[in-house]
């Protein structure tokens, strides 16, 4: 059975490491072997000294009811501990035999260290004793030990052999073998510098660190530097640092140290290390890069950015409104950033250098971007309502998106009406007065001069005669349906009426409501063409209001027959208070409107065309009183 010896590893604490240092075992007396009965005093260390509060230890990972820094032991087994202050040590193991024979090594053991090996026996003897490595003979002697100088990292397994006598005859007896490990006594020394990296004009300080394990903690270490393969400085110090007062670039190459002991020596050399001397960045310039002078929304855009000098490799950096927008490392020369223009690339640009020596920041560059106009939106005001020929609609055309300023321009029946111009964005207005001609389609175009949108058409439908000097629109958006109501053109509440016509004539009411064509016809006759009926009410008047009369008077031959619309009372008192009342000193003024007369035998387009002719001859209203003689003529 192989008896391993576990020799510890430890690494000082080092603040900056984070790392809590281990705690380590010591043995006394130092040998991880030995025979069956003996005692063995462990003592639980930490690397401050001296360890300090509760000390756990543990035998095959099992806690004991043991707290106090020394514990003395007896069995075989892996021991540990742990201090307050510490992480676990390393696990020990020992062995207590009773063998005849046993080879014993102290614990533990570093490089260059002197060991003595000791191969005691349990009896006395005068036999001759024989110490093997890896099978092999190193020595043989009288004295049951023998030493091994200045020891390396060379691991090796070692045991040794000796001549047992009894009464009947001597025997050859061996140890159990023994793996012996030499641990490192100090690291391999690693190079820095400060400040990194190394800046022409700049002091440097060069440093060489390795550490001791606490077991060794008192060993003399020396140190020197080397620039190439020519030394630094003085030569060997005992100071782990070099202060090179002011780098120059020829002062670039390869740089290392080595560290030593003072005595046995143990050498060890860092790793070769290149410093570069450099020339921090100069401030850098940024240009912008597009297909036209004016950005525009989906334009694609490069950004350039470049410094005049600086060792490399520089980062470059690239802000909007120093927000990060991307990034890129070049050996030498500038670096590009390329992007797709958005409505809100608008704003601040700058951008940044840095080689690790400094960051430099450009000048700021402002960038305008352009957006084409969205397609307008036509809008009535008022929208849906009735109005009379004569009112004034307003037109509102307005693009949701779009740079300032935007010109509006306004059509019907692509006939331009006018422009308007919005010159913070947003819409424009078109004042109409509104004539009977003006039915039919409208339209508005938005131009901002990255490209015309035109809006839908809207529909404006005026219906009636422009003798009634009433009219009714109708707005819609062509894409949908358009929807036509009929308003009546005089809603009239008849109480009380006369009419006259020469042969069974026809007084003709629209009801409101009603379509266009939608008539009632009421038919009054009378037996010439002077007897005229008495007024028929359809209710009885109120003594205090004017009762609205109407009557037809026929004009001969002629089709046209004109009605009575409302009596009006000459009066000096207020209208306001009492519209509606008659006054008996005064005529009264009566307003008729012409109404047409339907020809059965007409054709279609006889009809149409004498329509046209009456609205021609409507223009004008001649009032005429309501008296007998009147509708005699």
């Amino acid at each position: 059975m192989l008896l391993w010896l576990l020799l510890l590893i430890l690494a000082p604490g080092r603040d900056q490491s984070g790392v809590i240092p281990k705690a380590f075992l010591l043995l006394n007396p130092p040998w991880s072997t030995n025979f069956k009965g003996d005692k063995v005093t462990l003592t639980c260390k930490d690397s401050y000294s001296p360890s300090q509060g509760h000390i756990s230890w543990y035998y095959n990972e099992k806690l004991l009811d043991k707290n106090s820094e020394a514990i003395q032991i007896d069995q075989t087994g892996d021991y540990s501990c742990k201090t307050q202050r510490s992480s676990f040590s390393d696990p020990v193991h020992v062995d207590f035999l009773s063998d005849w024979l046993i080879l014993q090594a102290p614990y533990p053991i570093f490089e260059g260290d002197d060991v003595i090996l000791r191969c005691p026996r349990r009896e006395e003897s005068t036999s001759e004793t024989v110490f093997y490595k890896n099978e092999r003979k190193i020595s043989s002697n009288y004295e049951s030990s023998f030493t091994l100088t200045s020891v390396s990292r060379d691991h090796g397994k070692y045991h040794c052999s000796a001549s047992k006598k009894s009464l009947w005859r001597t025997k050859k007896e061996n140890s159990k073998p023994l793996m012996i490990q030499v641990q490192e006594l100090f690291s391999r020394p690693v190079l820095t510098f400060n400040p990194s990296p190394a800046i022409e004009g700049r002091p440097v300080t060069l440093r060489c660190d390795t550490w001791l394990p606490p077991q060794r903690a008192d060993t003399q270490l020396q140190f020197c530097f080397f620039r190439e393969n020519e030394a630094l400085g003085s030569g060997w110090s005992s100071s782990p640092e070099l202060r090179l007062p002011t780098m120059l670039s020829e002062a670039s190459g390869s740089y290392w140290c080595q560290a030593e002991t003072v005595t046995p020596a143990v050498r060890k050399r860092s790793l070769r290390f290149q410093i570069h001397v450099q020339i921090p960045v100069s401030r850098p310039v940024l240009t912008l890069r597009a297909p036209r002078p004016q950005a525009v929304v989906g334009d694609m855009v490069e950004l350039h950015c470049e410094a005049q000098r600086g060792s490399p490799p520089i980062l470059y950096q690239f802000y909007h409104e120093d927000v990060a927008l991307g990034n890129s490392t070049v050996p030498s020369g500038r670096a590009s950033f390329t992007f797709s223009l958005t409505e809100e690339h608008s704003g601040n640009y700058s951008c940044e250098a840095d080689n690790s020596l400094g960051a430099q920041r450009s000048d700021r560059m402002t960038l305008s971007v352009i957006v084409p106009v969205s397609q307008p939106v036509l809008t009535f005001n008022p929208a849906g309502a009735q109005v009379l020929v004569g009112d004034v609609v307003e037109l509102r055309c307005e693009a949701q998106r779009g740079s300032p300023p935007i010109l509006y321009w306004f059509y019907h029946e692509n006939v331009t009406l006018g422009n308007s111009s919005a010159p913070s964005g947003g819409g424009a207005s078109f004042n109409l007065t509104l004539m009977a001609e003006h039915s039919g389609n409208f339209s508005c175009v938005a131009d901002n001069g990255l490209g015309v949108q035109c809006s839908e058409v809207v529909t404006l439908s005026i219906t009636g005669s422009s003798s009634s000097k009433v009219t009714q629109i109708t707005m819609g958006v062509t894409t949908g349906l358009l929807t036509i109501v009929g308003i009546a053109v005089t809603a009239v509440l008849v109480s009380r009426f006369r009419t006259q016509t020469n042969s069974g004539g026809f007084f003709v009411i629209r009801t409101p409501g009603s379509s266009p064509n939608a008539f009632q016809e009421i038919s009054l006759s009378r037996t010439s063409n002077t007897d005229l009926q008495g007024p028929i009410y359809s209710e009885p008047p109120e003594p205090t209001e004017l009762q609205p009369e109407y009557c037809n008077v026929g004009l001969g031959d002629s089709d046209l027959v004109y009605s009575q619309i409302q009596s009006i009372q000459h009066t000096t008192e207020n209208s306001a208070n009492a519209p509606w009342k008659y006054w008996e000193d005064k005529e009264p003024r009566v307003i008729y409107s012409e109404l047409k007369k339907a020809h059965p035998d007409d054709s279609t387009g006889q009809a149409s065309n004498r329509d046209r002719d009456r609205e021609d001859a409507a223009e004008n209203y001649e009032n005429v009183p309501c008296t007998s003689s009147a509708l005699d003529h």
